[in-house]
């Protein structure tokens, strides 16, 4: 199925693994052009020849976005590589899990730094490109933003956070003519949650597949997630077949999430 997104621009953060890098190489597939954000220049430099190599287009921007000054950079490195941006993928931004009561203060500010305020600063300086192209944001948030976890309060409330910003910033986008949507995913095979495997795994005394089955079990799902899952909801909300899709929020969690 051809999606039309052949010859646009995508800026995708949190590239170098997981999520991201599914989502730059599905992008990339499609014949648009990337940028690709993360704080590990050698995974970037990886994906970028694996995009290379199948004859796409790719700029690296290895920075860290929780500096303030980074997400105005990564954009401006963009224009002048490729000259348009038609896409802005926030993914990068992964939060401590723990007690409320150990979690320190460093822990909080860490998890908003990434998450939320580089997200935000990436749309603010990004927005009037955007305008320019009609383009689109997609936000990858998480479920934790849906449904509060003990053990995931700075995720949580991030990703909360991260979810009303892409209301606030469709509600803008109406006039300006910037479609803003975002994704909850929820428990992804990733290098992430394999340690949370190996975690489980070591406390009780299992098998990786016994604590993988137990956790499924514990989130009353059938399986856990792909990346590629993830990537083709972005590809999707990026194309002209959303586009009468506004501050949707969709859950890619196998049902994971049952509130409204």
């Amino acid at each position: 199925m051809d999606l039309g997104l052949k010859n646009k621009v995508a800026l995708i953060t949190g590239a170098s693994r997981g999520i991201g890098r599914s989502i730059a190489l599905r992008l990339a597939e499609e014949g648009m052009a990337i940028a690709i954000c993360a704080r590990s220049a050698d995974r970037l430099e990886s994906l970028a020849n694996e995009v290379r190599s199948s004859g796409g287009q790719v700029l690296v921007h290895a920075a860290d976005l929780r500096e303030s000054d980074v997400p105005g950079q990564f954009v401006d490195a963009a224009k002048r590589q490729f000259g348009r941006i038609h896409l802005v993928v926030n993914n990068a931004g992964a939060t401590r899990r723990g007690d409320f009561l150990h979690l320190t203060e460093s822990d909080w500010t860490d998890g908003y730094a990434l998450k939320f305020f580089g997200a935000m600063r990436l749309c603010r300086a990004a927005w009037a490109e955007l305008r320019t192209t009609h383009g689109n944001i997609v936000n990858i948030a998480g479920v934790g933003g849906r449904t509060g976890s003990a053990e995931f309060s700075i995720g949580g409330t991030v990703n909360a956070a991260l979810l009303n910003l892409t209301k606030c910033l469709a509600d803008r986008g109406v006039k300006d003519g910037v479609r803003v949507n975002a994704i909850t995913p929820g428990y992804i095979v990733t290098d992430r949650l394999t340690l949370r495997f190996e975690k489980l795994a070591k406390e009780h005394g299992i098998t990786i597949d016994e604590a993988r089955k137990t956790m499924a079990e514990q989130t009353a799902v059938a399986r856990f997630g792909t990346t590629e899952e993830i990537s083709d909801a972005v590809a999707f909300l990026a194309s002209d077949r959303a586009a009468y899709m506004q501050g949707a929020i969709i859950d890619v969690d196998g049902g994971m999430t049952r509130t409204l």
